[in-house]
């Protein structure tokens, strides 16, 4: 059955129906390379070049690749329950889609308003890293003088990051087939860098560097210090911080798990895909292997030529330590410069394709009606224009305004809860819907799903208590606004009332009616 109140599920037959909606209907024109091009795009940026000097630095010391490898497995695990759910119901949405099929309504407007923090607050944060890149590239060639940020009052303004947010909005309201081959220029270039970094640093490894492997646990410090600063893990297991040692690898991989965030934005473009069951399971595993593969190598070339201790963000630099910075302490200037442009090039993908994201999610919900109706809107490119532009809207205001201080951890605890959910979903979906074909199917099920919500679980327990605090508030947020304005405005809820729906067994759709007119204006 279908449930009623808070629980109402809508059945995958009335979302894929939805589809074929005319005012909010996306175009299919995207291939798996197109898929696998935006997950390399949007998982290979901030993480990667600024995270892994920082993480090594300040909480794992050399086994930060081993940190990439726990976080990769947690994923994986993940990406599997993903590629089930986008291959069985290609609606775009993602997470929030797969809810609103297993959980109902509350508990997918919980994960969408979740999405809506991955994102939004992903693309703010690598927005600001963006500007900062571009200010070093501008002090190469205007001299050290040249800033992408001015004041105001008192105010610090970001023109950098506005000016990106801004160009990006324009691509994604034109087209995402033009968004990928954007993409695909761009992320070959950075993928090129990464390969630089690692050929070239292969020839500075030191030994001596790798040595010791776990550094011994550390207490106090800037970061994964004592209090609402260390991991909630650490704090439960009476540890006194999670810098270094056990403690401090496993909050390490909490951290870089930063760095893989986006796979499952390739299942968000599951309803503009041409052959959604086949392609979306191979964009989601191509680009989650070609990532792992590329940052576990990083990760132990960078550590190899400079040690831990001079990565840490106490150690100058005005707490400032990226992947040039290894570079930079070998006295290889001019490879230091080659990977800010590069970053520059990388992070600009990484900021397109999480505004894509959230723009696919905002617009799942406005389909629905638990968002303004008008933002589901589709313009003649075959994009939400609307929902494009309010996104864009927020995120420059965010990027412009606002410091990106503790933003990554935010991102993290907000994917792993919709991980938790989706891994989740495929059980509760395999039992309602036991019969439905499905192109892609977990294997040794229940075995993985379980096995991804407890390693996401596990991730999430690593994460700091401050950063708990936060993503709780968040979601109260959330469900007032539920309560206030989504469930009284819900397309399942009036064609229920209506008597539109029909209840079959496993929640079969058998008397689908076209939903209300919108009364929007058109684009």
């Amino acid at each position: 059955m279908p449930g009623t109140g808070l629980w109402r599920t809508k059945s995958i037959e009335q979302s894929i129906a939805d589809t074929d909606e005319p005012d909010t209907k996306l175009r299919r024109n995207l291939s798996a390379w197109d898929l696998t091009v935006f997950g390399v795009a949007v998982v290979i940026g901030a993480g990667i070049f600024t995270l892994t000097a920082r993480t090594a630095g300040d909480f794992t010391g050399p086994s930060v690749s081993l940190a990439f490898v726990f976080a990769a497995i947690a994923c994986a695990l993940a990406a599997l329950c993903y590629a089930e759910f986008a291959s069985t119901i290609p609606v775009a949405g993602s997470a929030y889609t797969f809810s609103y099929a297993t959980f109902g309504e509350f508990m997918a407007w919980i994960i969408g308003w979740d999405l809506i923090l991955e994102f939004a607050v992903a693309a703010a944060a690598v927005s600001k890293g963006w500007s900062t890149y571009l200010e070093t590239v501008l002090g190469y060639i205007f001299g050290p003088g040249a800033k992408s940020s001015f004041e105001v009052a008192g105010v610090t303004v970001d023109w950098g990051a506005l000016v990106l947010v801004l160009l990006l909005a324009t691509l994604l309201v034109k087209g995402t087939k033009l968004s990928s081959r954007f993409s695909m220029v761009i992320t070959g270039i950075k993928v090129a860098i990464v390969l630089f970094v690692i050929v070239l640093g292969i020839f500075y490894i030191k030994g001596s560097n790798y040595t010791p492997f776990i550094p011994d646990p550390q207490s106090g410090g800037d970061s994964g210090g004592g209090g609402v600063d260390q991991s909630l893990f650490s704090l439960l297991a009476g540890g006194s911080g999670s810098s270094f040692g056990v403690f401090g690898l496993l909050a390490g991989a909490s951290l870089v798990f930063f760095a893989f965030i986006g796979f499952d934005i390739v299942a968000t473009t599951a309803e503009e895909t041409k052959n959604p069951q086949k392609s979306v399971p191979r964009g989601i595993f191509g680009s989650l292997a070609i990532v792992t593969v590329l940052y576990v190598g990083v990760s132990l070339v960078v550590v190899g030529m400079v040690s831990y201790k001079d990565l840490s963000t106490s150690a100058g630099s005005g707490g400032k330590k990226t992947l040039a910075t290894a570079f930079s302490e070998n006295g290889v200037d001019w490879a230091a410069n080659v990977i800010s442009v590069g970053a520059l090039a990388g992070l600009t993908t990484v900021v397109m394709v999480l505004m894509l994201g959230q723009v696919r999610v905002l617009f799942a919900m406005s389909r629905d009606g638990l968002m303004p109706r008008q933002l589901a809107k589709t313009s003649k490119a075959g994009t939400p224009k609307r929902a494009t532009l309010i996104v864009a809207g927020v995120v420059a205001f965010a990027a412009t305004f606002f410091p990106a201080d503790k933003l990554e951890e935010m991102v993290n605890v907000g994917t792993l809860f919709a991980f938790v959910l989706v891994s989740a979903g495929v059980l509760v979906l395999r039992r309602t819907h036991p019969d439905l074909p499905r192109a892609f199917r977990v294997p040794l099920v229940p075995l993985i799903p379980i096995l991804a919500i407890i390693a996401c679980l596990w991730l999430m327990l690593n994460l700091t208590v401050l950063t708990w605090v936060r993503f709780i508030v968040w979601m109260i947020a959330g469900v007032v606004i539920y309560f206030a304005y989504s469930r009284r405005h819900s397309l399942l809820g009036k064609r229920m009332a209506a008597g539109e729906v029909v209840a079959a067994e496993g929640s079969a759709l058998t008397d689908q009616k076209a939903p209300p007119k919108d009364t929007a204006g058109d684009d």
